[in-house]
């Protein structure tokens, strides 16, 4: 058994197809063919059914594709601990954001960091939803908000808020809610990746869920800012989002005399697994580059 099997064969099951993953191992789709039909030819058993669009795994295929990716990754992990030992950080890097804050701020972060490491290749997927780190085969990932799974490693890179926000606009129209009752009587815009018409807010000590009628609820965070200033109605964005549309005066801060749940921007990995030094340098770059408080929170004078 050759590891360019295994290696090709968690490469297609991964891409989804042999075309993909000839084209992520920078090999033409014939070699791959042969380095997978080898392996099963060794196995003595069918790993994948290929058909013309898609790549679908055996029973067998299944079975193996656990310990196969498993076993790229050691290998991929021994090689990067000895460009540690030799002082360089190197190696693939698997990180998994969400959409909005990878685009204003993990991106420009990440952008020195990989030229001050060109031997790092990293690979990142924006994806709002919640990503299992270890099965999905991620070394990390970077959330906002509550830490709810526990098997997970969490290291705090920034505190976050959240603030209920709206365009001149619509309160024009509309008006300034002041109470949570107030509030009530508003178009809320959601988003649904949290709970369809619920911000979470915190009052002597206590969570409190506070509503509005949901007048528009996404699973995108750019959009429901862009919704709020365009004045369809009020929504609860964090400050990173948030921000440049305030200090614009294209979005007013609305204060109801209660505070948001606490928050954090935090990078993940799985328990059980070694953190490696670029994710430990990474994690130290991005603390350095997010600050505290964080550069975005920043109100207007």
């Amino acid at each position: 058994m050759k590891v360019d099997g295994i290696e090709a064969f968690v490469a297609a099951v991964e891409a989804g197809s042999i075309t993909a993953a000839a084209r992520n191992l920078r090999l033409s789709k014939s070699v791959v063919s042969e380095r997978l039909a080898e392996l099963e030819r060794g196995l003595g058993t069918k790993l994948v059914q290929r058909t013309t669009r898609k790549l679908s795994l055996t029973e067998d295929g299944l079975a193996f594709h656990q310990r196969a990716s498993r076993i790229i990754r050691e290998i991929e992990d021994a090689a990067a601990d000895l460009a540690e030992r030799r002082g360089k950080l190197a190696g693939p890097l698997r990180i998994s954001a969400p959409v909005t804050f990878g685009r204003m701020h993990l991106g420009p972060a990440l952008y020195p960091f990989l030229v001050k490491h060109p031997e790092i290749s990293l690979t990142l997927d924006l994806d709002d939803r919640r990503v299992d780190a270890a099965a999905d085969g991620y070394d990390a990932v970077v959330r906002h908000g509550a830490i709810e799974e526990s098997r997970l490693v969490v290291w705090r890179l920034a505190p976050s808020q959240r603030v209920l926000v709206a365009s001149p606009q619509y309160l024009a129209r509309r008006g300034l809610p002041r109470t949570r009752a107030e509030l009530e009587n508003h178009d809320g815009l959601f988003y649904t990746n949290r709970g369809v018409a619920d911000w979470r807010f915190v009052s002597r000590g206590k969570a409190i869920m506070v509503r509005a009628r949901a007048r528009l609820a996404m699973n995108n965070g750019d959009m429901i800012h862009d919704a709020a200033v365009a004045g369809l109605g009020i929504a609860h964005l964090p400050m990173f989002v948030a921000g440049p549309a305030i200090r614009a005066g294209k979005l007013r801060v609305i204060e109801i005399g209660i505070q948001a749940e606490e928050e954090c921007i935090f990078i993940a990995h799985p328990q059980g697994r070694h953190a490696s030094a670029k994710l430990r340098a990474l994690a130290q770059h991005l603390r350095a580059a997010f600050a505290t408080p964080p550069y975005w929170e920043r109100r207007p004078t």
